[in-house]
C-alpha cells in the first residue's frame, strides 16, 4: 500500500509513511513519467526531515539519468516560478500547513503547472509498478547517470517579486510578517524590505530549528502577529504557511483578513483597473457566502470549484480568468503566477492598501462574514462515507432547517484521515450546534477512529 496523491501532492508521517525508500521510488516514477531531457528543480521547506527526503528523491530521479538542480529552502510558488522560466519540472518536499512530522511530495511539469489527474495516476501506477517488482530498473551507466548539484536559488526567485508592483513602492508603509518558521524565512523580509516597507525587528517565525514550523505561528496561529501588529501600530500583518504558497492578512486593528477578503480585494481593484477578465473571479465551495454577496452587490461573478488551487487555475484557464483563491489563502494571480504565492499576494495588498489610501480594515469590511465553524472528524472509515445513509438524511435536515440562512459542507480530506464538516449560519452557536450534531451523526456512521 503506497501512498496516494491528494489535493496538493502526497503526505504522510515522514520516516514511517513517507519513507527515503518511498521517496527513491517517487523519484524513479516521477523520472519515467515527466522525463528527463530537462532539469528537475528541487525546493524543499525547513522541516527536519527534508535534507533525508531530498538525499533520497534526487537519488532516484539521479538513478533515472536525471539532472536534479537542489534549490534547497524555497517556497512552493518559486519552485513553480522557476519551472515555468526554466521549461523544466519541478518538486517540493513540503507538508505545507501541517505539523514538522509531516512531509510531502508535489511535482510540477514543464512550465510550472501542478500535475493534471491523469499524470498523477500515471504517476502512481508506476510507483506501485516499481514497489511490487513488476517494473526493472533504467540501468543507465557512465555519462547517462543524472547528477545533483546545488544551486541556490532564492534571489532568481525574490528578485522576479520585485517586478510585480511595476515601479511602484511601499516606501515607509510599516508591515509585520509571520513567516510560520518555514520556507518564506528569507524572502518574505528581504523583498519587503527592497520595495520601501518598513520591516526591521518586525518578522515573527523566522528563526526555523527543523521542528518549529508553523507551531504557534505562521498562517495556522495568527495569534502572534495580531498582537504584534497592534502593538506596534503596523498598518498590515502578512502570515503564511510552511511552503508559502498561501497568506493570511492581519488589519490594522488586529482583524483577521483571510483568503475570502484577500480575493474580493483584488477582484474589485482588478476589475477597477480593467484586469479583471470577464468581470468574474473563481473560488470555491469553501468561498463563505459573505464572500457571494459582496461579490454580486458589486456585479462581479463567481464561478465555484471544488477544493484545491488546482481546481482554481483549472477553471481559471478554461474561462479565461485572471483571478481565483481559497478562502484558506491561496489566491492566484492568472496573469503572475501558475499557482497560488502567498508573497505575491501580500505584494498585491499591500499595494492596495498604499493606493487608496484606505486601511486594511476598511477595505476588508467589504465581505461581512457569516459564522463558520469548520470541523475535522477522525473516522474509522472514512471510504464509507458516501454510503453512510443515515448521516446524510441528517445533513439533508439540518440544510432543511437552514434553509436560505446557511449552508453545509461535507467532504473527505484529500491528505489527511478526516472527513471535514464546515456549517454556515446567521449565528455562531447556531452554526456550532449543527456541526456537534453532524459530528455525532458522522461518527455514529463511520465509527471512532
Amino acid at each position: 500500500m503506497t501512498l496516494r496523491f491528494g489535493t496538493d501532492g502526497v503526505r504522510g508521517l515522514a520516516n514511517v509513511e513517507l519513507t527515503p525508500e518511498l521517496a527513491l521510488a517517487l523519484g524513479r516514477a516521477a523520472a519515467r513519467v515527466l522525463g528527463v531531457h530537462r532539469p528537475f528543480v528541487l525546493a524543499r521547506d525547513t522541516r527536519r526531515s527534508g535534507p533525508m527526503l531530498e538525499a533520497a528523491l534526487s537519488a532516484g530521479l539521479a538513478a533515472e539519468g536525471a539532472e536534479v538542480v537542489l534549490a534547497g529552502v524555497l517556497p512552493t510558488p518559486g519552485a513553480a516560478y522557476l519551472s515555468a522560466q526554466r521549461d523544466c519540472p519541478a518538486a517540493v518536499l513540503s507538508a505545507s500547513h501541517n505539523p514538522f512530522p509531516d512531509n510531502g511530495i508535489k511535482f510540477f511539469e514543464r512550465g510550472g503547472r501542478k500535475l493534471s489527474d491523469e499524470v498523477e495516476e500515471r504517476l502512481e501506477a508506476e510507483l506501485d509498478a516499481i514497489l511490487a517488482g513488476r517494473s526493472a530498473p533504467t540501468r543507465v551507466e557512465g555519462a547517462a547517470v543524472g547528477t545533483a548539484h546545488r544551486d541556490d536559488l532564492t534571489q532568481a526567485y525574490a528578485t522576479h517579486l520585485l517586478t510585480v508592483l511595476e515601479g511602484r513602492r511601499l516606501d515607509g508603509l510599516r508591515v509585520v510578517t509571520d513567516c510560520g518558521n518555514g520556507a518564506a524565512t528569507v524572502t518574505a523580509p528581504w523583498v519587503l524590505a527592497q520595495l520601501g516597507a518598513k520591516v526591521d525587528n518586525l518578522a515573527l517565525g523566522a528563526r526555523p530549528d527543523g521542528t518549529n514550523i508553523n507551531a504557534g505561528c505562521g498562517s495556522t496561529d495568527v495569534g502572534p502577529l495580531q498582537a504584534e501588529v497592534v502593538a506596534t501600530g503596523a498598518a498590515a500583518g502578512l502570515a503564511f504557511d510552511g511552503d508559502a504558497d498561501r497568506l493570511v492578512a492581519v488589519d490594522e486593528r488586529g482583524g483577521l483578513v483571510d483568503g475570502d477578503h484577500i480575493l474580493a480585494i483584488a477582484a474589485l481593484d482588478l476589475r477597477a483597473r480593467g484586469r479583471l477578465r470577464h468581470d468574474t473571479v473563481v473560488a470555491t465551495v469553501m468561498a463563505n457566502l459573505g464572500f457571494h454577496h459582496a461579490m454580486a452587490a458589486e456585479g462581479i461573478r463567481v464561478e465555484t470549484t471544488p477544493v484545491g488551487d488546482r481546481s482554481v487555475l483549472e477553471a481559471m484557464e478554461a474561462g479565461g480568468f485572471s483571478l481565483g483563491g481559497e478562502q484558506s489563502g491561496h489566491i492566484i494571480f492568472g496573469d503572475l503566477a501558475t499557482t497560488g504565492d502567498g508573497l505575491l499576494s501580500g505584494l498585491v495588498l499591500l499595494d492596495v492598501l498604499v493606493r487608496s489610501g484606505r486601511p486594511l480594515s476598511e477595505l476588508a469590511s467589504v465581505v461581512v462574514k457569516l459564522p463558520q465553524v469548520l470541523r475535522n472528524v477522525r473516522v474509522a472509515d472514512r471510504a464509507g462515507l458516501p454510503d453512510a445513509t443515515a448521516f446524510w438524511a441528517e445533513v439533508a435536515a439540518v440544510e432543511a432547517e437552514l434553509a436560505d440562512g446557511g449552508r453545509v459542507l461535507v467532504r473527505p480530506s484529500g491528505t489527511e484521515p478526516v472527513v471535514r464538516i464546515m456549517v454556515e449560519a446567521p449565528a455562531e452557536e447556531t452554526a456550532t450546534g449543527y456541526t456537534d450534531r453532524l459530528e455525532a451523526a458522522l461518527t455514529a456512521a463511520l465509527g471512532d477512529p
